[in-house]
């Protein structure tokens, strides 16, 4: 995750740090934080690169692009 993120155009420079909380081997589940430095409030940068979705989707991208 750390290289996935910090190596991104939209999200690298805001990138600090990748952390497992918990991981499952029963369900293949892992829990993870990542920790982001975000500018001081600008319009629409929450709501847009911080959204839960966009960053789920840089690493789901990620992912189509090493298969």
């Amino acid at each position: 995750l750390t290289e996935v993120y910090s190596s991104s155009p939209a999200l690298g420079r805001y990138f600090r740090s990748a952390q497992v909380i918990s991981f499952s081997n029963e369900s293949s589940t892992v829990t993870y934080q990542l920790v982001f430095s975000v500018p001081p409030s600008t319009e629409g940068f929450m709501e847009n690169s911080m959204n839960p979705d966009f960053i789920r989707n840089i690493l789901r991208q990620n992912i189509y692009d090493e298969d």
